[in-house]
């Protein structure tokens, strides 16, 4: 993609980008608090609903699939503007649902729209070079720590003031002012000659271990994050009897972890190699998993915890995936939309599936957390261990 402008000296890109990393993470988080509600209003029990952040991530994983390799052959602009316009339907339509399928549907249409967000990491392969990727890269992890830190206070509030519906109604509402601002400042010119197009890319990809491997790391590390964000309403609100507001009040320190791990990243950036930062945050993973499984077999399950342990875990998550994920797209910089949606969608799917499983199990939440943090590390180790200590090559 062209650049017509110096992103860097604009302002205006990095609110773009920010603001799309909000609006990925709104749907996930700001409808937490709302868990009771949606379950009084469609009649369906909490896990049901649990259930719909999973069933949202799998739907966002789908859509990156079709919508990353598209953006190589036609420009970033009008596929991100048209993933925007189905959101907001997708919201609005939630907004407006009587009932739990009708819910889940508009919810499958708003998942699908989101799937264009993805195009925000390619954007920031087109627009920026070198150590400014990565500082933007980390840069975006850090507030997406601040927009997890804030918006269980923003849905509590919004919850309180409007219902489970207002979540959705100032999602619509970011969306737009996200349109206007992609339509203003994006050209939607279409990829170089030199440049794969279409799906066929994915193939090179899928046969590339060293793409796959940190790809599957950054997976991991999510996998983490994601699984304590689908069952945090049940093991806080439903066993430990927490208000919306007292469970907004708790997630902050969770989310403060995600700018303490960014602040951490930075300062590791031009110190160590990717490699010690992905090592690094899978120790810390590790033993968040064991300090929560030897607390729950002593304890059982109290709020400070399934915190502690879960502020050590985010900690090295923040550590993780901005090393393994420009690791992971360094590889195919002509191939940027493409690289980075299989990279998310692995992302989501891991996520998703650990996420199911974890809430499945929902009587020995602390001991099936913990053992997923465990687990995952040790499938972490085991993929740096057949990787080389220096940084991937790029392929054309």
């Amino acid at each position: 993609m062209p650049r017509p402008f110096e992103p860097v000296s604009n302002p205006l890109y990095s609110a773009l980008l920010i603001l799309l990393c909000l609006l990925g993470v709104f749907p996930l988080d700001v409808i937490l608090p709302s868990f009771p509600a949606l379950a009084d209003e469609f009649h369906v029990g909490p896990q049901q609903i649990a259930y719909s952040v999973s069933f949202f991530a799998f739907g966002v994983a789908l859509a990156q699939l079709v919508i990353g390799p598209l953006s190589d052959a036609m420009g970033r602009k009008r596929l991100l503007l048209a993933g925007l316009g189905l959101s907001i339907t997708g919201a609005v339509g939630c907004a407006f649902s009587a009932r739990y399928e009708t819910f889940m549907a508009f919810r499958l249409l708003q998942a699908l729209g989101c799937g264009s967000f993805v195009l925000g990491q390619a954007l920031v392969q087109d627009l920026y070079s070198g150590k400014q990727r990565n500082a933007m890269r980390i840069l975006l992890t850090s507030a997406s720590g601040l927009f997890i830190s804030l918006s269980p206070v923003a849905g509590a509030f919004l919850q309180q003031a409007f219902g489970w519906k207002g979540s959705f109604t100032v999602f619509a509402f970011i969306a737009l002012i996200v349109a206007c601002l992609s339509f203003a400042l994006l050209q939607d010119t279409p990829a170089s000659r030199g440049r794969v197009s279409g799906m066929g890319g994915y193939r090179s990809m899928l046969r590339d271990t060293t793409y796959l491997a940190h790809s599957l790391l950054s997976s991991l590390a999510f996998a983490c994050h994601f699984s304590f964000i689908v069952v945090a309403p049940l093991a806080f609100m439903d066993d430990l009897g927490l208000t919306p507001y007292q469970f907004s009040l708790v997630f902050i320190a969770y989310g403060l972890a995600y700018i303490a791990g960014g602040a951490t990243a930075t300062y590791a950036n031009n110190r160590v190699s990717p490699q010690a930062q992905i090592k690094t945050g899978f120790l810390l993973i590790a033993f968040g998993g064991v300090t929560l499984l030897i607390w729950a077999l002593v304890a059982g399950l109290t709020v400070t915890g399934l915190l502690l342990p879960m502020i050590v875990c985010t900690t090295g998550t923040t550590l993780v995936r901005p090393a393994a994920t420009t690791q992971a797209l360094a590889r195919y910089p002509q191939q940027a939309g493409a690289a980075a949606s299989l990279n998310t969608t692995l992302l989501f799917a891991g996520g998703g599936l650990a996420g199911s499983l974890v809430a499945s199990v929902e009587s020995a939440l602390p001991m099936s957390l913990g053992l997923l943090f465990v687990g995952v590390s040790l499938c972490g180790w085991l993929l740096l261990a057949c990787l080389p200590e220096t940084l991937t090559s790029t392929r054309t």
